[in-house]
């Protein structure tokens, strides 16, 4: 509700730009046109392309995308489309699909479970201080990359909202904390962010690039999925975002951007029958194989004064940064089932990972302290 509301949500609202230097945070393509231009590389986007599906359910998002997309689409040849949802998106076997998903899991719902003796119960949110705590929400300050010294609330500081466990296992929270083995795994005191939107979203993306005519004679399509997190459950990273720095969820909603790490592994379990999976891949080294350096070293001497160059390559640098967004953004290929095994050109840039994932082990987040 606090971003999606039709009147009220944070990206429903033409008031202020939410992404940008103006807005509340950036992202790599504003950072830098290397990022796009190094995704255009991807295998599957050097086909011709012919239509552009976008799904965002912002009328103000809309129009941006349309004022920027519209010039390009008419000296192209493409056809534009806008969906409110994926389910709207028709696939069509007679030609092949390729998705980009750029910081779209983050923003979907989710809820957060914590195991008791009794099984999973759900955390709820409550309206008023707590009276016996002085505070009540865990500081989240894993983003080095970010300015922390603010004016604003801290993560600590709502005085009208407290989490607090219901009384007993919710439907809810007893059917998500079945919905993957992993979750099972984990210790008594342990909490878990889990999105079903998310699940059911990514099934979904499965079924598109899956090709149910040809009975998985070839594949319908591909993905690429990047976005903050890890192969791994997380307890503990919500958060939200104000003129750049990390704010209390709690603090003026409907006026912050909310965000929460994406589980890949859980994206995984929802489509492992319709899907392979690459990866996931730190941002770095996905952009490093995909041409990152060959195409700086081309902005930069196609730039007018060394002023500009060093522009470009701070920009750069940013993306990569091993501190930063490099590892703090991950990337994870799909590509539609299909009978026998991918080829070498399907696979990269996750060539060398999906060679080893037999190897990777499962990570779990420690039992909270709470």
């Amino acid at each position: 509700m606090c971003l999606s509301h039709p009147t009220a949500g944070y990206y429903m609202k033409a008031s202020k730009p939410v992404i940008g230097s103006e807005g509340d945070f950036i992202t790599s393509p504003e950072i830098s046109q290397v990022f796009g231009e190094v995704f255009s590389q991807f295998p599957a986007a050097r086909s011709a392309t012919k239509e552009i599906h976008l799904v965002e359910t912002s009328p103000t998002m809309r129009t941006a995308q349309e004022a920027k997309l519209s010039p390009l689409a008419q000296q192209q040849g493409w056809t534009l489309h806008w969906h409110d949802g994926l389910d709207q998106v028709q696939p069509d076997s007679t030609k092949y699909t390729l998705v980009l998903a750029h910081e779209f899991f983050d923003a979907l719902p989710f809820h957060l479970l914590q195991k008791t003796h009794h099984g999973w119960q759900e955390v709820l949110i409550a309206s008023g201080p707590d009276p016996a705590a002085a505070t009540v929400l865990n500081s989240c300050s894993n983003n080095p990359t970010l300015d922390f010294s603010s004016s604003n609330p801290p993560a600590n500081a709502s005085l009208r909202f407290r989490q607090v466990l219901s009384p007993s296992p919710t439907p809810s929270s007893t059917l998500l904390g079945l919905s993957s083995a992993r979750f099972q795994k984990l210790p008594v005191g342990s909490r878990i962010e889990v999105s079903p939107a998310s699940f059911r979203i990514a099934r979904r993306l499965g079924e598109i690039l899956y090709d149910q005519e040809s009975q998985a004679a070839r594949s319908a399509g591909s993905a690429l999925i990047v976005d903050y997190g890890g192969e791994k459950v997380y307890g503990n990273s919500f958060r939200a975002f104000k003129d750049h720095k990390i704010v209390d969820p709690f603090y003026l909603p409907g006026e912050c951007d909310l965000t929460v790490n994406v589980d890949f592994a859980y994206l995984k379990d929802a489509s492992a029958d319709l899907a392979t999976h690459l990866g996931p891949l730190s941002q770095a080294i996905f952009l490093q194989r995909m041409g990152l350096q060959a195409r700086l070293d081309a902005l930069k001497a196609a730039a007018k004064d060394e002023s500009r160059r060093n522009d470009i390559e701070r920009a750069a640098k940013r993306l990569v940064d091993p501190t930063g967004m490099g590892t703090q953004y991950q990337i994870m290929g799909m590509v539609g089932k299909k009978k026998g095994e991918l080829t070498d050109e399907e696979r990269w840039p996750f060539l060398e990972i999906a060679r080893s994932s037999s190897q990777n082990t499962e990570v779990h987040e420690q039992p909270s302290s709470s």
